[in-house]
């Protein structure tokens, strides 16, 4: 058997099993998470705790200071931050922005996959948050939100954490980083569902994660999956030309966009690039 079908056999084996090791959810990232259900918290105790993690404080205030909260006046503490992004979304943010901290490796290879796979999601996730940005300008009513696209997008790849760590034991794989991919279109959605609910995760987020990528799931309504899928266009993850055609017909249908030519728009990409300069 190669060292790829072993790697492959190995992990449909430990899926089948509950035996795959998933990642974890950064600790501060819990402790938002746990204070942000707790009934008592306030804007003073959840500034606190985000401020004794230096990268989520960062994190937080340049989500604060983005134009996508469209506010000129900028912030300059934690304190701050968190009142402009409010009680309510800061459970989904806070997690969004510890995301980053899974995406690491001691061995210089796996190390190299994850840094790629991060820029690759930072990407996709961009592009999500500005096309909801808009949307949500002429939808004001709508149950959707930036924060819960912001957290369903940066992890829609999650599943390809455990797939590196895996492989990590079998160097040869990384030699062959076709096949390498295949096992992440094959297995990530599948995997990366498993880690939400580890994670304690709404079945929300779980069925986004699963279904990103499987686009016999189109939902006649305005979905999250459609901004992921948008993100997934821009950045020719999905390859096929007719499948890119047919969804950015379907986003202007559901009145997503105003046109199949909106995201080339110098509006949008000036959007694209203020969401994403919250991740680097």
């Amino acid at each position: 058997m190669s060292t790829e079908n072993a790697l492959y056999t190995i992990l449909v084996e430990k899926i089948k099993h509950d035996a795959l090791v998933l990642p974890t959810l950064p600790e501060i990232a819990l402790k938002v998470r746990e204070s942000a259900d707790d009934p008592d918290i306030n804007l003073n105790r959840m500034s606190d705790i985000i401020s004794q993690d230096p990268a989520l404080s960062i994190g937080m205030l340049k989500v604060a200071n983005s134009a996508l909260m469209g506010r000129s006046v900028k912030v300059e503490t934690v304190n701050q931050a968190v009142t402009r992004i409010g009680l309510r979304e800061i459970k989904s943010i806070a997690t969004a922005m510890a995301i980053e901290q899974v995406f690491v490796s001691e061995n210089e290879i796996v190390a190299m996959h994850m840094k790629s796979s991060w820029q690759k999601t930072i990407d996709v996730t961009s592009v999500a948050i500005a096309l909801m940005t808009f949307y949500l300008k002429d939808n004001k009513h709508t149950s959707l939100g930036l924060d819960t696209i912001a957290l369903g997008a940066l992890v829609h790849n999650i599943g390809v954490l455990p797939i590196l760590t895996e492989a990590e034991n079998h160097p040869d794989v990384f030699a062959n980083p076709t096949f390498l991919q295949q096992a992440i279109v094959k297995l990530g959605s599948k995997i990366g569902a498993a880690v939400t609910q580890a994670w304690g995760f709404s079945e929300e987020f779980s069925e986004l994660v699963e279904s990103w990528s499987d686009l016999t799931v189109l939902p006649t309504e305005v979905h999250y999956l459609d901004f992921i899928r948008a993100g997934a266009v821009y950045h020719g993850i999905f390859k096929n030309e007719s499948t890119q055609e047919a969804l950015l017909r379907s986003y202007v249908g559901k009145g997503i966009m105003p046109d199949e030519g909106f995201m080339k728009t110098e509006e949008f990409i000036e959007m694209y690039e203020s969401a994403r300069s919250m991740f680097i």
